[in-house]
This record gives C-alpha cells, sequence and structure tokens, in this order.
C-alpha cells in the first residue's frame, strides 16, 4: 500500500521519541533495513527520505543516515542529564529573536482592535494585496535609500514562508527547477518537495551566490527561477556587495530568469538597495515581521513585478496563505506608531550582544559569523563532525543544527558535514553564554 513506508516511519519516529534511538546513532544501510522490515529497497529508501523531511535524521553521502537531535521548547535552563529524566535542551536550532519589553510596546497598538466596531471589520476576509494603509505601510517598511516598491506590487501571505511558496508556485511548473544557493534556508526545501520543484545546488563564495554558476547551471538544463538571500544569508551570515548584486541582476537579465529574493534578515543590515532595485522586472522580493515583531502574530510581504502581481496573488488565494485581516491591521498599527522601528532597533543591539558572546566565547575555532547576524556557521575541529557534535551537545542538553541541514542536495555543499549552525536568537543571553562555553568544551575534546 502507498501509505506502508509511512506507517515504518511512524514506528521509527516513535523510536526515536522514546529514546530507543538516540542522537548520532546511524541506521542501517537501506539494503540492510529493507531486507530486515521484509521490504522492498525503494520502499526503504521513501521511509528514510519520509524521515529526512520530518527533520528526525540526516544523510551523509558515503556515510550513512543519523539520528539528529529532536527539537524541543527553547527557554530552559542548562542541566545535567540523569538517568531518571532526559536533559531538557537549550535550543539553539530555532532563531526567533525577542527583547525584553516586546509584549509591554506591542499591546497599545492592539487594543483599538479589540473595540466591537473596529474588530467587527478586522475579522473580515483580506485580498491577497492586501488593504491600501497596509501597502502603503509596508513599502515605506521595505525602502532603502536608493529604491522604495511602488505599493501596487504587494501582496501578502501569513507569512515570510509562504510568500515563498507562493512565488514558487506563480512560477514554476511541477518538474520545473529552482537554482538555490548550495547552503540554503531548509523550508525551501520542503516548499519545493511539496510543490514538485527540483532545487538545483549552485555555487557560493565568500560574498554569496556567484552569477557564472547561475549561468552555467541555466546552460546544462534551464532553471525557471533562482532562490537568493543576499543579505545576512542563512546559515553562513554571508552579504552580498553592491557590485555583485549588479553583477548578479544583470545575468539574470541576459538569462531571462526571475530571481526570488529572501529579505526576512535584511532589517539587521542597513544601507543596502536589494537585489529588486537592480532588476525590479524579474525579482520577487519576500521579507515580513515574524523577526522583526513575533512569529505568532505576523504577515509576509512579496513584492512582484508590475505585471505579474495577479499571478501572485491568484497563488496565494490558491494555496490559502493569504494574510489575515487582523494581522493586517495590527501591522499597520505598529509601523504606524513606531512600534516596529523601536523593535528594530532594539533587537539590532540584540544581536550584536550576542554575537559578542560568540566572539568571547568560541575565540579560536573557524566561525564565520556577521556582527549584525543572529546565527553563525561553526566550521568544527577536526575529527568532529556534524552528527557526532551534535549527538554530543545533545547530551549535555543543548540543540544545534547540522550544516547537511542547510545542504540543497546530497554532497552538494563542501564542509557541510563538518560544520553547525547556532542560532543565538532563541534563549536569554546569560543561557546562550553557558550553551556557547559547553560547546567550546565539547570541541576541545575527542569524539
Amino acid at each position: 500500500m502507498a501509505d506502508d513506508y509511512r506507517r515504518i516511519a511512524d514506528r521509527l519516529a516513535d523510536d526515536i521519541a522514546a529514546g530507543r534511538l538516540r542522537p548520532g546513532e546511524r541506521l542501517p544501510p537501506q539494503r540492510a533495513f529493507a531486507r530486515r522490515c521484509g521490504i522492498a529497497g525503494s520502499t526503504a529508501g521513501r521511509v528514510y527520505a519520509e524521515l529526512v523531511r520530518r527533520g528526525l535524521v540526516v544523510g551523509e553521502v558515503g556515510r550513512g543516515t543519523f539520528v539528529r537531535a529532536a527539537p524541543v521548547p527553547s527557554g530552559r535552563a542548562l542541566a545535567e542529564p540523569s538517568p531518571e529524566s532526559p536533559a531538557p535542551l537549550v535550543n539553539l536550532e530555532l532563531n526567533y529573536p525577542s527583547v525584553p519589553g516586546q509584549s509591554e510596546l506591542l499591546t497599545p497598538a492592539l487594543a483599538p482592535l479589540l473595540r466591537p466596531d473596529v474588530l467587527t471589520e478586522s475579522l473580515r476576509t483580506a485580498p491577497a494585496t492586501g488593504t491600501p494603509a497596509a501597502r502603503e505601510a509596508v513599502a515605506d517598511l521595505l525602502a532603502t535609500p536608493g529604491w522604495r516598491p511602488a505599493p501596487s506590487r504587494l501582496a501578502f501571505a501569513g507569512n515570510a514562508r509562504q510568500a515563498i511558496a507562493a512565488a514558487f508556485a506563480s512560477l514554476v511548473r511541477p518538474g520545473g527547477r529552482v537554482g538555490v544557493e548550495a547552503l540554503t534556508y531548509p523550508l525551501v526545501k520542503e516548499i519545493a518537495t511539496r510543490l514538485g520543484v527540483t532545487l538545483v545546488p549552485l555555487a557560493m563564495d565568500d560574498e554569496g551566490l556567484r552569477p557564472e554558476a547561475v549561468t552555467a547551471a541555466h546552460r546544462s538544463a534551464p532553471l525557471s527561477a533562482v532562490y537568493v538571500q543576499p543579505t545576512l544569508h542563512n546559515p553562513t551570515g554571508v552579504t552580498m556587495g553592491d557590485a555583485r548584486r549588479r553583477q548578479l541582476a544583470g545575468t539574470a537579465r541576459d538569462l531571462d530568469l526571475p530571481l526570488v529574493e529572501d529579505r526576512i534578515w535584511s532589517f539587521l543590515h542597513t544601507g543596502q538597495d536589494p537585489l529588486a532595485a537592480h532588476a525590479p522586472e524579474r525579482t520577487y522580493l519576500v521579507d515580513g515581521l515574524s523577526k522583526r515583531v513575533a512569529p505568532g502574530l505576523t504577515v509576509g510581504f512579496l513584492v512582484a513585478p508590475e505585471d505579474r502581481v495577479e499571478d501572485v496573488a491568484a497563488a496565494l488565494r490558491s494555496g490559502a496563505w493569504s494574510a489575515g485581516r487582523f494581522a493586517l491591521e495590527a501591522a499597520v498599527r505598529w509601523l504606524a506608531d513606531g512600534t516596529v522601528d523601536r523593535l528594530v532597533t532594539a533587537k539590532r543591539a540584540d544581536a550584536e550582544l550576542r554575537q559578542g558572546l560568540v566572539t568571547e566565547h568560541l575565540a579560536g575555532f573557524r566561525v564565520r559569523a556577521d556582527p549584525r547576524a543572529y546565527q553563525v556557521w561553526w566550521e568544527l575541529p577536526a575529527p568532529w563532525r556534524a552528527d557526532t557534535f551534535t549527538a554530543a551537545a545533545a547530551a549535555r542538553g543543548i540543540a544545534v543544527t547540522p550544516g547537511s541541514a542547510f545542504a540543497a542536495a546530497p554532497a552538494a555543499a563542501a564542509g557541510a558535514s563538518d560544520a553547525v549552525r547556532l542560532g543565538l536568537a532563541s534563549v536569554a543571553p546569560p543561557e546562550l553564554a553557558r550553551a556557547l562555553r559547553t560547546l567550546a568544551d565539547v570541541a576541545r575534546t575527542r569524539p
């Protein structure tokens, strides 16, 4: 039956959750697993692929498939493991910034929305293109020194991930190919899988995506679009310079390729115009409020080329990805009364403080980080590998993300199996400092 592989995956997931399969433990080779379970080799492959999709295991070409540290709620203190119960994890996989006094800042703008007359209107549906007030407010928010999107080019999603999905759905037919950085945002891989899109890893350097890699991939087999994170790239923190942005925009124009530009972390990095400023006729810019404000009540933004706004809006409607009216109304008020500006200022200072902790506690290690970013890319010292280090960290109560989670395709990103990403935003600074000290101690030992 078609669902057999899911039932087998469910059983393995239960074993992982119960601790019968522990972080870092290697699963049998797929052929051996198939023989043990009395299933076809293709079914075993689907079981393992399903576990990867759920984020429960990671696969490394030539080495095997390993159990990942299971994500758990963040915000708990470090604790020594005990035989009676597993240690609670400090979660450096999640990356949602919050600053002291955030709820107090957000509350005043919400109060008027709770008046019955206003609430009635706020609970109505909103079109995918939002409201006139939302379009104007967000155009101002996204503006840079040399660029401001026309409000008529804006559409709204429930969050930035849904905006990415809508851009892909409007641009790429099932079976199409989308170029992405060799290391990319993991949820883009899930979006592509659900839409039947093939991701093509593209080479990077110290400035991010290399335009010549786009040209080579497109000439090998046509791409339908390119997804790129030019500002504070996740996971490496790399930011493209203006010259590279102009070069990439020119390449996309020469090849007649659309660009999906993810700027979700751009609020931490001021002064640079987006790719959309250099190629507005082919760039789909994605941003949102989840990082600026909070993940629970948020809005995603999608700036489309003028002649493609309706296509994007249709994709948002068909995917049920449109933003809720209440969230739009709240966003407009937070933007108008300066709440978002105050939160952005506070989070920039907070990210700098946390990067200072990284500098202090991971001194001497190969850590790639931008002082403005909420994440770092840690190239582990030999003989550590990401899977063994992730397991060792989990045993000490800390969840980190292995580099292979960001690889656009198996073996596509050199060094991913020997690196981890640390998300700095989701735990309090004292807890982060203790976690960093613990991780440094682990890295100085041998596996």
